[in-house]
């Protein structure tokens, strides 16, 4: 599947304000199937499908016959996926945070399926259907416009409201592949603050820190908002333009981050046949107060995830180790080296090695992701000696059982292991 967004551009201020009027409807149909659900015990998906046509003919509620009907449908899926989360977490006893459905106060978008708009056959305008008739708005796509996939393709379609306006989310029936020429190239990479990360070459990447950048402009916005917020009255135009200001600020920094993180993350998969990074649970560290806004202006999880993503695309291996005594170890003996945070320098008293604090860490990562490798290959599925085929659905294959040989690895996909060897880790 592939996400096209487009901004939705040339519509007058009533028109927006029928979009949102549909946003509106969209959350009081899904806060209306979640308290359906804590009301009537043994609730199931499609009674919850049901209470959508039951609150379209609703005579105190005639605004939600205006939203269409997959888009109620919609909105009744999305209280279901809570619910079905919340009663999976229940049976998960290491998760402890059990997510009871709430209701949603600031919802920002409506999702329609096939149904409720039109698009124009140059796919340069949309428009609206539904009750609410939010007329034709005009498409502006930075990324592939559209008319290169056809009707059929597009299975949903999300209007999303965001601070600088309204945009459109295509979801796309497309398998996306890439090309990926294999060179034997591996590479384990530490996370860290000082610097984004540092790989088990030596090599670096600098940190972009966008919020710190942006703090002055955002420490004034927020000044003058406080100053015009007034207290249980009704707020001005004024307090709303300065709001929007804000807002928008924090919006810069988050695709500024977002763009950073495709960017760094395309350019790994590219140049390595095999990438290892350290699985950090980003939750638990910004517990620390002091350190909590630098980790999340690094965005290390956002980072990951595009990274599986494109290894996936680029059918490469992409394994995430447990980053216990990464840090610690000698990535020359092996002794443990203990440290505080401030010790930017390995010093190794029993083989007398000095290396940079991150650089002896990224090796370590890379050695636990060759050994997870490679006690995944010596294991029980399959022969690896005789056949590809025994591997069966797995779809690895080394020919030569060389571990620094990666160039011959074919359809590199690391599947679910129920012994717990490999702790976390993605298809690629």
């Amino acid at each position: 599947m592939l996400v096209v967004e487009a901004k939705l551009k040339n519509g007058t201020s009533e028109q927006y304000q029928r979009l949102n009027e549909a946003i509106k409807t969209a959350q009081f149909v899904r806060n209306k199937c979640v308290r359906y659900w804590m009301d009537n015990k043994g609730t199931t998906r499609n009674d919850l499908q049901k209470l959508c046509a039951v609150l379209a003919k609703d005579s105190t509620t005639p605004w939600v016959n205006k939203l269409n009907s997959q888009a109620r449908q919609s909105s009744a899926d999305r209280a279901w996926a809570a619910i079905a989360r919340f009663y999976l977490n229940c049976h998960d006893s290491s998760i402890k945070k059990k997510g009871f459905p709430k209701f949603k106060k600031y919802s920002r978008s409506v999702e329609y399926k096939i149904t409720g708009y039109k698009l124009s056959d140059d796919r340069k305008q949309i428009t609206f259907t539904d009750g609410f008739k939010a007329g034709t708005f005009d498409l502006w796509c930075s990324q592939k416009t559209l008319v290169y996939y056809s009707s059929q393709q597009m299975r949903r379609l999300r209007v999303v409201r965001r601070a600088d306006g309204y945009y459109c989310q295509f979801l796309i029936d497309y398998e996306r592949q890439e090309k990926h020429e294999f060179t034997g190239s591996v590479v384990g990479i530490d996370l860290g603050l000082n610097v984004f990360y540092t790989d088990s070459k030596g090599n670096t990447v600098e940190n972009p820190r966008f919020l710190k950048k942006t703090v002055r402009r955002l420490r004034k916005a927020q000044r003058k908002l406080s100053k015009r917020f007034k207290k249980a009255q009704k707020q001005s135009n004024n307090y709303h333009k300065q709001r929007q200001k804000v807002a928008k600020l924090h919006l810069k920094v988050s695709r500024q981050r977002k763009d950073r993180a495709i960017k760094d993350a395309l350019a790994l998969v590219q140049s390595h046949d095999l990438v290892v990074y350290e699985a950090l649970k980003v939750s638990n560290l910004v517990k620390n107060h002091k350190l909590a806004k630098s980790i999340s202006d690094a965005s290390w999880y956002q980072f990951t995830q595009w990274l599986n993503y494109f290894a996936k695309i680029h059918k490469i291996t992409c394994i995430a180790v447990p980053p216990q005594f990464t840090t610690i170890d000698c990535s020359v003996c092996g002794a443990k080296v203990y440290k505080t945070l401030s010790t930017r320098t390995h010093l190794c008293p029993h083989c007398k090695t000095v290396l940079a604090r991150d650089f002896n860490a990224a090796i370590n990562i890379l050695k636990k992701g060759l050994k997870y490798l490679g006690e995944y290959l010596n294991g029980t599925v399959g022969h690896t000696g005789t056949d590809p085929n025994d591997w069966g659905e797995s779809g690895l294959w080394i020919f030569n059982r060389d571990v620094e040989d990666l160039s011959r690895l074919v359809e590199p996909v690391i599947p679910r292991s129920d012994s717990g060897k490999i702790p976390r880790h993605s298809n690629a």
